[in-house]
C-alpha cells in the first residue's frame, strides 16, 4: 500500500531530505499525483496543442567546407530567433550518446540511500550535488525531476569526486563536445565581431557542468510538469534528451517566425544534440547579454509522461563566477543604448538558483533601469 503524501512536511522530508526523489514516490505505488505536485492551470502543458518544431538540424561538418557560409548563417538566425537549434556529426561518438543515457537511467535506479550521500547538506564533494526539483524550498508546485549535478574542475578531480555510476561517461561527454562548443562560439561571437581566442574563451566557458536529469513515469502528467519555465543562466547548454520527447520552447512574440508566443515541441532526433543559447549570451552561450540582446536564449520546459521515464543529459558552459559580464562595447555602438548592465556573474548566479523557475524573469537582474 502506497504512504499518503497529503502532509507536506512528511513528503518533503521523503522526497528531499531523505533522498528518495521525486522516483521513491513512484516505485510507493503512487495512483495519482501528490498534491504539492500539481502546478497551477497555466503552467500546466497540454500535449495535444503542441506544435512540433520543424527546423532541420544544423550539420556541423559542413562548417569546414565550401558550405562554411551557408551554416554560419543556420547557426546566427537560430540564435537570433527561436535560442535553440539542433546539431548533427557534431563531433561527439554516437555510441557515447546512447551510453550515457543508459549510463542515467543505471544511476537512477540505484537505491535512494546511494543516491541520497551526494545531497547538497552532506556530499563528499563540493563538486556534486543530487537533488530533486529545483529549489523545493521556494516552489509553490515541486517539480517531477530529479537530478545529479556534477562540476568540473580538471579531470583527476572528476575522476575521483564525479560519482563512480557515472563518471567515466559524463567525463568523456564533457570533453569530446569542446571542440563542438568552440566551433558554435567561434561562429556566434564571430557575427559579433569579436574574435575568440585561447586569452579569452575562459571568459565565456571556464566554468562547466555535466546535469543528468531523470523524470520518472507520471499518473497525470497533465498536472505536473518536469521542468517550469526558464531560461538558462549560462552561456550554452548542450542537451542530449532521449527518445521520449518533451522538451518545449516559447517562441519569441518579437521573432519573425510564425507561432510567435506559443510553445513548440523540439523532437527528439537520433544522433543529434539540441544546443540552446544562455542569459549571458541572451543565454546558455553568455551570449544575450554580452551580445546586448542580439541572440535570444529562450525560455523553455519539460512535460511529463505517463508511458515511461525520461532521462536528458545536459552540459552547462558558463564564465567563471568571478567574471565581470556587460554588453560587448562594439556591439553597444552600434545600436547606441546598452539593454544589460555590467555585474559579476556570481552575484547573476545567486540570484538565479535563489528563486523558482518563472520564465525568463531571472534576466531582469541583469537590466538596466
Amino acid at each position: 500500500m502506497a504512504p499518503s503524501f497529503d502532509n507536506e512536511t512528511s513528503l518533503f522530508n521523503f522526497v528531499v531530505r531523505d533522498g528518495n526523489g521525486v522516483k521513491g514516490i513512484v516505485d510507493s505505488g503512487i495512483s495519482t499525483v501528490p498534491r504539492a505536485y500539481i502546478q497551477p492551470p497555466a503552467e500546466q502543458i497540454n500535449k495535444n496543442n503542441a506544435t512540433i518544431c520543424e527546423i532541420p538540424p544544423i550539420d556541423l561538418s559542413k562548417l569546414d567546407g565550401p558550405e562554411h557560409k551557408q551554416v554560419v548563417d543556420q547557426i546566427v538566425r537560430a540564435a537570433e530567433t527561436l535560442g535553440f537549434f539542433q546539431v548533427v556529426n557534431h563531433g561527439v561518438p554516437l555510441e557515447l550518446l546512447e551510453s550515457l543515457k543508459l549510463t542515467a537511467h543505471n544511476f537512477f535506479g540505484l537505491p535512494a540511500e546511494r543516491k541520497a550521500v551526494y545531497r547538497k547538506e552532506v556530499s563528499p564533494s563540493p563538486l556534486v550535488k543530487y537533488g530533486t526539483s529545483f529549489v523545493p524550498e521556494k516552489e509553490r508546485a515541486l517539480e517531477w525531476k530529479d537530478y545529479i549535478s556534477m562540476a568540473y574542475t580538471n579531470d583527476d578531480e572528476a575522476l575521483q569526486q564525479w560519482p563512480v555510476e557515472c563518471r567515466n561517461d559524463a567525463l568523456q561527454y564533457l570533453k569530446t563536445s569542446h571542440q563542438m562548443v568552440t566551433k558554435l562560439l567561434e561562429t556566434l561571437l564571430g557575427n559579433l565581431g569579436v574574435e575568440l581566442d585561447d586569452s579569452n574563451i575562459d571568459e565565456f566557458i571556464g566554468k562547466k557542468m555535466v546535469n543528468m536529469n531523470f523524470y520518472p513515469t507520471c499518473p497525470n502528467p497533465e498536472l505536473t510538469v518536469g521542468v517550469g519555465r526558464h531560461s538558462d543562466m549560462g552561456t550554452l547548454t548542450i542537451l542530449l534528451q532521449d527518445g521520449i520527447g518533451g522538451l518545449y520552447v516559447k517562441v519569441p512574440e518579437d521573432s519573425d517566425m510564425k507561432n510567435k508566443g506559443e510553445w513548440v515541441e523540439i523532437p527528439p532526433i537520433p544522433g543529434a544534440i539540441v544546443i540552446n543559447v544562455g542569459d549571458m549570451l541572451q543565454v546558455s552561450i553568455h551570449i544575450y547579454i554580452w551580445s546586448n540582446g542580439k541572440y535570444k536564449s529562450a525560455e523553455h520546459r519539460v512535460r511529463t509522461t505517463s508511458t515511461k521515464s525520461r532521462v536528458s543529459i545536459p552540459i552547462f558552459v558558463s564564465p567563471q563566477a568571478t567574471q565581470k559580464i556587460a554588453p560587448f562595447p562594439q556591439v553597444v555602438e552600434k545600436d547606441g543604448v546598452a539593454r544589460y548592465k555590467e555585474f559579476v556573474f556570481a552575484d547573476y548566479m545567486n540570484s538565479f538558483f535563489g528563486n523558482a523557475h518563472d520564465g525568463k524573469k531571472s534576466l531582469e537582474f541583469a537590466k538596466t533601469n
